[in-house]
């Protein structure tokens, strides 16, 4: 199976970034715990009820974070799928809420609802003619008919899209499908959350830098360590990328690289999932800490802000 597995994103304040996803965008609150690297800091996840990969949005929420600046060697927008006739719902509620959106759009034959979250992220519903018939996670004040499925995908910003474009159909499966204007479309075959990167050229326009509202990297699926090995050679023999070591993030062992455009990449494995520390009914509740920081638990918890129930 290929695909977007996750996208992880640099957020602010904690309590607004849990209560805009989870409140006004109804996402579960799939997983909180720490970034491994930096425990000081919370590690966000949201998605669908058991958080499937194509599902998941991740965040590290910086409060001292500056905000970032979108530009070429970023990804643009990120953008989740929602039945077709949900738009017009989503809209009003976004009015309702004061939500920043702009007008509806047309992209690639689609209709595409634009909007940003708290700290600035570029964020776009695409309604899918399909997605009625998908199963979907309620918080209870979103009718279930209306909910978020997945991601639809993300779309990067490059000088060029060639080399590129070469990882995304040689490692993971994409393949152009469309061209509009200076926008290539790539699409995962057989899928529905996460089967879309979209790929705009701007040769010559500033680069970004990463801050609040950014996004970290993206990461793409790989069913096991196995196909993982696999992807990770042909993209050192093939490509003459440098992957790091395999990283155990407890929920699934990762790899990252820099694409050739600057965005940082990871290839992550389907494999364990999120129940494999908590119940699926439970997900979310508790700060989950992995097993080498377990010991600084008191420690931890005593750096990290307090955040508030869920909904």
């Amino acid at each position: 199976m290929s695909g977007i597995h996750h996208v992880t994103a640099i957020a602010g304040d904690p309590n607004k970034n849990l209560d805009f996803y989870t409140r006004d965008l109804g996402l579960r609150f799939v997983k909180k715990t720490v970034n491994f690297d930096d425990p000081s800091t919370y590690h966000f996840y949201y998605g669908n009820e058991t958080g499937s990969p194509g599902t998941i949005l991740t965040f590290f929420p910086w409060a001292k974070a500056s905000a970032g600046q979108r530009g070429v060697g970023e990804t643009h927008q990120t953008a989740f799928r929602v039945p077709l006739r949900s738009l017009g719902y989503w809209t009003e509620r976004f009015i309702e809420k004061g939500i920043a959106c702009q007008a509806l759009e047309k992209r690639f034959g689609e209709q595409v609802l634009p909007f940003t979250d708290p700290d600035g992220m570029a964020l776009a519903l695409v309604g899918a003619a399909n997605a009625a018939d998908e199963p979907a996670w309620s918080n209870g004040d979103i009718p279930v008919q209306h909910a978020i499925r997945g991601f639809q995908g993300i779309t990067l910003l490059l000088d060029s899209a060639e080399k590129t474009a070469a990882i995304l159909s040689d490692v993971f499966d994409f393949r152009e499908v469309a061209r509009e204007g200076s926008a290539i479309r790539f699409a995962a075959a057989g899928v529905a959350n996460g089967g879309i990167v979209d790929i705009h050229e701007v040769k010559g326009c500033p680069r970004g830098h990463q801050g609040r509202g950014s996004v970290h990297h993206i990461a793409f699926r790989a069913a096991d360590d196995a196909q993982q090995a696999q992807m990770t050679e042909k993209l050192i023999r093939v490509h003459g990328r440098h992957p790091t070591e395999q990283k155990d993030r407890s929920y699934f062992r990762s790899i990252y690289f820099r694409e050739p455009g600057g965005v940082l990449f990871e290839i992550a494995t389907d494999i364990p999932g999120f129940a494999v520390d908590e119940p699926v009914e439970t997900l979310g509740r508790a700060l989950k800490l992995p097993k080498f920081l377990e010991p600084r638990r008191q420690e931890i918890e005593g750096m990290l802000p307090v955040v508030g129930e869920l909904a």
